[in-house]
């Protein structure tokens, strides 16, 4: 399961990087759109530089909501295997008490740390 959605949310970026580099840019880049070029003003309006604008921004729409599913849908599939852990449930190591302050004297080291010379 988590295999095919995986592979499916893959398609849908591939897809949705291909639908956002097809649209028109401020500058006009690789001219949909506007005036002579290949707008596709030529074909009686099917697909003119309003209408591919309308279709490219839907599409992009669609396959970014899609895209917000099958992330969140492999988040909960992630998760949903482990037990919520917590450090504040964990039992404290070891069976000693903490000591009150000034209750003991503090520890005196068994010998020296450094090398003497």
């Amino acid at each position: 399961m988590t295999t095919v959605l995986l592979v499916i949310h893959l398609l849908l970026a591939i897809a949705m990087i291909g639908t956002v580099l097809l649209q028109k840019s401020e500058g006009g880049g690789l001219g949909i759109g506007g005036g002579g070029g290949g707008g596709g003003g030529g074909m009686g309006g099917f697909l003119t530089g309003r209408g591919t604008a309308n279709l490219l921004t839907r599409t992009t729409a669609i396959l970014a909501a899609c895209f917000m599913v099958t992330s969140l849908t492999l988040t909960l599939l992630a998760g949903s295997g482990r037990e919520a852990d917590s450090i504040l449930d964990a039992p404290i190591q070891g069976d000693v008490a903490p000591a009150a302050p000034g209750d003991s004297a503090p520890a005196e080291p068994e010998g020296p740390s450094v090398p003497v010379q």
